[in-house]
């Protein structure tokens, strides 16, 4: 199969949020569509930054120190225990073994991480891409525990809360920050540096409660094999590996993925999504209904340090 089109967008955008510059869960195969809206918004300050225009990520070294590492470890393993927590919507468990995979809206559960999400360490990062006030899109913890642990298939996060939320444009990014060692064997995230510039169409409609099956394992919203093969060929593969307390920053369009957990050396992370006050979501591009709140926040009261 010959490999996708990259379609060039030009003009301007009209003023209504409802035109659609990135369609997609279409019915037939389209173009890869080159990225309308730039990656930086802003003015970058930090160093780390430096190359965040050009990859789509930066990573952040001991961002967190060994001290803060440990109490935040404590802090979700609290979570992941909480018998309060078992019958609730935001605690997701993995289908093969039950165990927890994922708690959304943690940074509403937990005042550890309410403050984390507020602390000008990780704050300012997220407005100095965005170029503007931010608040909180989304955030969980995510655990791969060891043997078992199941990864995530590549996607574009963009891709989804544009057609599941209704986020208009990619003005947002993403902060993993690991509070477990992240080796290349225990299923650290990959990453294709540039491929933020490129939007892949998906094909396939959105069911209306699908979103619940989606957080275990995405099946709805993935590229094809030849999509993914296609920007691995352009823009290559890196790993997201590095002790505890390390992060990772990366655009909303920058396709990822992790494989499954087979060591035993578990793997979680502190996942926090910030999206620019100036891109709020409006109503689903492709999807019948907006998802629940704790996957994509409609509160857009901006975060002060």
């Amino acid at each position: 199969m010959s490999a996708p089109m990259v379609l060039r967008h030009t003009g301007t955008r009209p003023e209504t949020d409802r035109y659609d510059r990135y369609p997609t869960r279409l019915g037939t195969p389209a173009p890869h569509l080159e990225r309308a809206d730039p990656t930086v918004w802003g003015k970058i300050e930090s160093p780390q930054l430096a190359s965040f225009d050009a990859d789509g990520f930066a990573i952040l070294d001991e961002l967190l120190t060994p001290a803060e590492v440990a109490e935040f470890g404590a802090e979700i393993i609290r979570l992941a225990g909480d018998p309060e927590l078992r019958d609730d919507k935001r605690l997701i468990v993995e289908k093969s073994s039950n165990r927890v995979r994922s708690i959304f809206q943690v940074h509403k559960l937990s005042a550890a991480v309410a403050e984390l999400v507020r602390d000008p360490r990780v704050l300012r990062l997220a407005e100095q891409v965005l170029g503007s006030e931010v608040y909180v899109h989304q955030s969980r913890v995510n655990y791969m525990p060891g043997f078992r642990g199941t990864g995530f298939y590549w996607h574009s996060d963009f891709e989804t809360w544009h057609a599941e939320d209704g986020m208009p444009a990619p003005r947002a990014v993403s902060l993993s920050i690991t509070l477990t060692d992240n080796y290349p064997i225990n299923g650290s995230l990959m990453v294709m540096p540039g491929s933020h510039h490129t939007f892949v169409p998906c094909l396939g409609s959105t069911p209306a409660e699908h979103y619940r099956e989606s957080l275990q394992e995405q099946e709805i919203g993935v590229p094809t094999t030849e999509d993914i093969t296609t920007l691995a060929n352009r823009y290559g593969i890196s790993q997201f590996t590095g002790r505890a307390g390390s992060a990772l920053l990366f655009d909303s369009n920058l396709m990822h993925g992790s494989s499954n957990n087979i060591t035993p050396f578990p793997r979680s992370n502190i996942f926090v999504v910030f999206n620019s006050v100036h891109n709020a979501l409006v109503e689903p591009f492709a999807a019948p209904a907006r998802r629940p709140g704790y996957i994509g926040s409609r509160d857009f009261t901006p975060l002060s340090a």
